[in-house]
């Protein structure tokens, strides 16, 4: 068989997976702790409410854009919910939908500036990143909602797989990237959104409605939004209205290192929860050698721009 007509390896797709092998390995040998059922547990709850963010931010990523607001419209969705069910003794399931409508309604208005208004997506989410976060304080008057019903800290439970713990939150979070990999992969949505951030005047060429793709991604990652809401205050048990102040960067981290590109239009969705789980593993793994924790924020720049360097070269390369 000719060589030219194999497949190259897909570095690109491979890259987050072999980096999270090699930094599992060295902690591994650093530390025995690291090496648990019960510490990678812990590793993985603690990445669950970036994870689904970066889900969201993964969406916006591939069509060129960025959001910046996430955290913050997160951060708001989880005190609507909260205040709602404590102030006004709405049931818990109905607060809940009420703070998961704030976070769509936060990211249709993002998708709406976008294209009605033709705005840059990085001017629009930093406008809306501080309409969230005044809005928030304002609305909770900078005070934590405590005593919430258990039905909305449910995703906080646990249950047992083996003699290790495993978090209904994780659980969550790992069939959400299942779902959205099932959809970006299989079907025409999602091969839509890939077409426009890979090049949006071709995609309206062949029928594609661009600004109706950009609207839907922005509303769906407000959605995401809304849900890892949830799971913070699940896991937190309480409304915390200084939550998100710097899981928008987080969730940008886990997706660069998941091998999205920037640039629009290429990178797998799971690829954002490899990286999340490596920026997870790096923080637990130093933390269990006694390094200080502005040394991981350290670590987890030069991370960043690693890999922004690797994607631009790649592109280079490919030119």
């Amino acid at each position: 068989m000719s060589t030219s007509n194999k497949r190259p390896i897909p570095w690109g797709a491979l890259g987050p997976w072999i980096a999270l092998a090699v930094t599992c390995l060295f902690f591994t040998v650093q530390t025995e702790r690291f090496l648990s059922g019960t510490n990678l547990s812990l590793v993985l709850q603690q990445v669950m409410v970036v994870g689904v963010l970066a889900i969201g931010q993964s969406l916006i990523i591939l069509t060129a854009g960025i959001d910046l607001s996430c955290g913050m419209v997160m951060a708001l969705s989880g005190v609507v919910m909260t205040k709602f069910a404590i102030d006004f003794g709405m049931n818990p399931y109905l607060a809940t939908a009420c703070g998961l409508g704030v976070a769509v309604g936060f990211g249709l208005l993002n998708g709406l500036l976008v294209t009605r208004m033709k705005l840059p997506p990085f001017i629009v989410t930093l406008g809306t990143l501080n309409i969230a976060f005044a809005v928030t304080q304002i609305y909770s008057e900078s005070q934590t909602i405590t005593d919430l019903p258990e039905a909305m800290t449910t995703l906080g439970n646990t249950f047992n797989i083996g003699s290790t713990e495993v978090s209904l939150g994780t659980v969550t979070m790992l069939l959400l990237y299942l779902l959205a990999w099932f959809v970006l992969r299989e079907t025409s949505p999602g091969r839509h959104l890939y077409a426009v951030g890979n090049n949006p005047e071709a995609a309206r060429l062949t029928g594609i409605s661009v600004d109706r793709v950009l609207i839907t991604v922005y509303a769906m990652a407000g959605l995401f939004y809304g849900i890892a809401a949830m799971l913070s205050v699940a896991r937190t048990g309480v409304g915390d209205p200084n939550a998100g102040q710097t899981e928008n960067l987080d969730a940008i981290t886990a997706v660069v290192l998941g091998g999205t590109s920037l640039f629009g239009g290429r990178g797998l969705i799971l690829g954002s929860l490899v990286g999340a789980v490596i920026v997870g593993v790096f923080r637990n793994g130093l933390t269990l050698m006694g390094v200080a924790s502005v040394y991981q924020t350290l670590i987890t720049g030069i991370l960043v721009i690693l890999a922004v360097a690797a994607d631009q070269m790649s592109r280079k390369g490919a030119r």
